[in-house]
């Protein structure tokens, strides 16, 4: 194998594929990445057995074949070189090695043989469709912040992808939660998405396909099956086994007649919870809203640290209520509004919190209260 190619192209190349593989590895060849060269392309492959990446990148390519190397020394040695440089990267056989060359700089990196490298195994999706990277990445933004992080609920450790019933028919959700809080995200169903079944996307995988969503001009090819996910552009394809699990009905958690209404800036509310939050105790973080007639007073009483209290002009017309929360929990979700005002629905004290943006249904959220 033997080939030239951009810096540039090679670090975007190289960063997407190394970042899938774990930093610890008992098995060698996980910590590499194969290097595949062939026609005018070169191919960068990283896997943790959960999740494989492969990225490509125009290259003038003298030999083919194919090699791998460790991942994160490529990566920082490619990092590390000048804007600009032309890499040229050669595979000697008999040394069992590649040597990297640009400008005046040398390197030998020890390879392992490609055959060593594991495949993942292919799948029979049930469902392919294409997906503007926008809609994806707004399905996936939204409702991240939600995964839990306890790993004994290992069902609840990513977001589930399903199609389900929405107000106007058949849509593409989102949904993720941690007992605490949950995150719902609808976007029309694209076609070809009818017949797919629903899945737990890994938080791993979440993470990585933010790198796939960025380009608005994207279309990203998704393939599902009961087993993995595939997202798909000309140049990266990301495929990831899907979480063994049912995720639980979360339909029940979801407060359906929520009388007492509150509109709020939400760029003003999540600013005022990080304000008054400052003094709140590291281990309970409660923040208590009291609601009056178009006023809203944040309070916190942390009686080893101090007290604080913030109001805002919100429209509120119903009796009066206070009612505790985690200050992250709120300020995750006031974050996630787009729009200019949030809608937090309100039962008593004890009750979940339903919040939407605006009068958009497309995307609710519920927060379980806390005793402040």
């Amino acid at each position: 194998m033997k080939f030239s190619i951009e810096r540039a192209a090679l670090l975007k190349a190289v960063g997407q594929a190394q970042s899938v593989v774990e930093r610890r590895n008992t098995i060698p060849i996980l910590a590499n990445i194969l290097v595949e060269a062939e026609g005018d392309q070169v191919r960068f492959k990283a896997t943790d057995l959960d999740i494989e990446v492969i990225d490509s990148a125009p290259a003038q390519v003298e030999r083919a074949g194919g090699t791998t190397v460790s991942a994160q020394t490529l990566h920082e040695i490619v990092r590390a070189l000048p804007d600009g440089a032309l890499v040229a990267i050669e595979e000697d056989q008999a040394q069992g090695r590649i040597n990297i060359t640009a400008g005046r700089s040398r390197f030998q990196l020890q390879t392992l043989p490609k055959e060593d490298f594991p495949v993942m195994a292919s799948s029979d999706y049930a469902a392919n469709f294409s997906c503007p990277a926008p809609v994806l990445r707004r399905l996936f933004d939204k409702s991240r912040f939600a995964i839990s992080t306890e790993e004994t609920r290992y069902y609840l450790n990513g977001v589930y992808l399903h199609v389900a019933e929405g107000e106007g028919g058949r849509v593409l959700r989102a949904v993720a939660t941690d007992g605490h809080r949950l995150a719902r995200v609808d976007a029309d169903l694209p076609e070809g998405a009818d017949d797919m079944p629903g899945v737990i996307v890994p938080r791993k995988t979440v993470g990585e396909l933010r790198k796939l969503v960025d380009d608005d001009e994207a279309q990203i090819a998704v393939s599902v099956s009961e087993t993995k996910i595939r997202f798909a552009t000309p140049e990266i394809t990301l495929t990831s086994k899907v979480i063994d699990g049912t995720f639980p009905d979360y339909a029940r958690v979801i407060p359906q007649a929520n009388p007492r209404t509150m509109e709020v800036d939400a760029s003003d509310f999540a600013a005022a919870v990080r304000r008054v939050a400052i003094v709140s105790s590291e281990r309970s973080r409660a923040v208590k809203l009291s609601l009056d007639e178009d006023r809203l007073i944040l309070s916190v009483n942390a009686p080893d640290s101090g007290t604080a209290e913030e109001e805002l002009a919100v429209a509120y017309g119903d009796e009066k209520l206070e009612i505790g929360f985690n200050a992250k929990y709120l300020e995750e979700i006031a974050a996630q509004v787009d729009r200019e005002n949030a809608v937090f629905r309100f039962n008593n004290a004890g009750d979940p919190t339903l919040m939407q943006e605006g009068g958009d249904a497309s995307a609710i959220y519920v927060v379980m209260p806390m005793r402040v």
